[in-house]
């Protein structure tokens, strides 16, 4: 896993305080480690740190990278009878891999002849440090209540504290939103004969008429909207809005995320394909194989986007059942069959749903009790299978998949398969439904002391309720026409 960094702003003066610190701190754990068993830290004294400075001919005051890591309890000022000042690092490991990531995030960026926005630098940095403050406080503040709250939380809570806020109508949506976050984590999905046959990580793509609630699920819910009073849900640090970003502005910043697992999130899909040639890379952006972009400016990467995508977009709809894509590029086919897809219909029933909801939200109706609680236990969750330092004492696990679960979902093809020879849902819909159930057995992760987190009849029985919608919505699927 890539290091992850603080988000400092670190100048090149910074820098080269943050090398000399990770070699004097290199220096005392040999000192430490070479005297056996010890329960000392590794600790640095001022002196030393400038000696280290003036020997690499780094003529500057480390007086503003000390502070900043006091400030963000990484290091820890302790009494010296030499009055030479002197601290100590209350992790040394994580003090260690933090500071890495803040270099290598600075040094790691490869360009082709377009370079990216140097902007882009600056979002990652203050997303950075936006997950690692949440989490620090959560861990520092929160955590013994969070885990008693995650002791019992599953998937079955998550579903009942959807359904309860929003309605039959409307909860699945917001539900599935919600686990595409929990599924960024990316933890390995293990097949009954031990082997790692892919990753929980999935692109979602909601689609239909306008009005239909689908920016509310993947944008309000999980970034949260102060102006409608929705706190957010999601991964604090980890969702990048595209909202008014171009395409080409895309595959621009794409360089910046190799290595790295964020959401993008793109409230208006359709605007993407306005500008022709976009499919094809944009597919292999989805299947995280290298990407090569040349235009008239000059070429992008190659480069591996390792990020997911949360997406809408609009359709014409006919009879609640027929729909008609308004993207015209006859392509666009491929890049649908790499997301986990979700039709909204404008029924009777749901035109009253998101007006009943949004009469709710503008009266102050809805309460959000489970907010805060639901997104510290998301982000304590992709901390430890993400191998994050604070969370090392937690193990890092896979999601086991059971043949039962493929037996379930392949009643269900077999029975849109009698009723058609020609089905217009592809093969992959069923691994979207697979990718669904891991998510939600991640939820109930403090809730097995098994190996593996195992997949359960509620995962199963989300998995076939998504699969059998799906298959009934592409049944009603038509090419493009205008």
């Amino acid at each position: 896993m890539a290091s992850q960094g603080l988000g400092m702003e670190l100048t090149d003066e910074d820098r080269a305080v943050v090398r000399a610190v990770l070699s004097v701190l290199g220096d005392s754990r040999q000192r430490v480690e070479s005297r056996g068993p010890s329960r000392a830290q590794p600790s640095f004294k001022l002196s030393n740190l400038r000696m280290n400075l003036l020997r690499d001919k780094a003529f500057v005051d480390p007086s503003r990278v000390i502070q900043r890591l006091k400030r963000l309890g990484l290091i820890e000022e302790v009494a010296s009878s030499q009055g030479d000042r002197t601290f100590v690092a209350t992790s040394t490991d994580d003090l260690v891999h933090l500071l890495e990531g803040e270099i290598d995030q600075r040094n790691g960026v490869e360009t082709g002849p377009v370079a990216p926005p140097t902007s882009e630098a600056s979002e990652i940095r203050d997303m950075d440090a936006e997950f690692f403050l949440y989490l620090k406080d959560l861990i520092n503040e929160r955590l013994k209540p969070v885990l008693a709250f995650a002791e019992e939380f599953d998937l079955t809570h998550l579903v009942d504290y959807c359904r309860d806020l929003f309605g039959e109508e409307l909860y699945l949506d917001i539900v599935i939103a919600l686990l595409q976050q929990y599924a960024l984590c990316d933890v390995p999905l293990i097949a009954p004969t031990g082997k790692s046959t892919g990753t929980s990580g999935f692109h979602l793509a909601l689609f239909g008429p306008p009005g239909t609630g689908k920016t509310f699920s993947i944008d309000d819910m999980v970034r949260g909207n102060p102006r409608t009073g929705v706190p957010a849900h999601g991964l604090p640090g980890r969702n990048r809005y595209c909202g008014g970003i171009t395409p080409a502005q895309f595959m621009r910043v794409g360089t910046y995320y190799r290595g790295r697992v964020f959401n993008f999130i793109v409230p208006e899909f359709n605007d993407w394909f306005k500008y022709k040639g976009m499919v094809e890379p944009l597919k292999l952006v989805m299947e995280q194989r290298p990407v090569k972009w040349e235009t008239t400016l000059g070429t992008i990467g190659p480069y591996v986007f390792n990020s997911y995508f949360a997406v809408n977009y609009n359709v014409r709809v006919e009879n609640n059942t027929d729909y008609w894509a308004t993207i015209s590029d006859p392509n666009f086919a491929a890049l649908e069959d790499r997301m986990l897809l979700r039709f909204h219909r404008m029924t009777r029933e749901r035109f009253r749903a998101v007006e009943d909801s949004s009469e709710r939200l503008e009266l102050g109706q809805i309460d959000f009790a489970q907010a805060q609680m639901i997104r510290d236990h998301l982000a304590l969750l992709y901390a430890i299978e993400t191998g994050h330092p604070l969370a090392r004492k937690w193990k890092r696990r896979g999601v086991s998949l059971s043949t039962n679960l493929y037996r379930s979902l392949r009643a269900v093809s077999d029975q849109a398969l009698a009723k058609t020879s020609s089905p217009k849902f592809s093969p992959r819909l069923k691994g979207r439904a697979v990718k669904l159930a891991a998510a939600g057995a991640i939820v109930g992760y403090f809730t097995h002391e098994t190996e593996e987190i195992p997949v359960g009849r509620e995962e199963e029985k989300l998995a076939r309720l998504f699969y059998e919608q799906e298959i009934a919505a592409r049944e009603g699927h038509h090419s493009f026409r205008n």
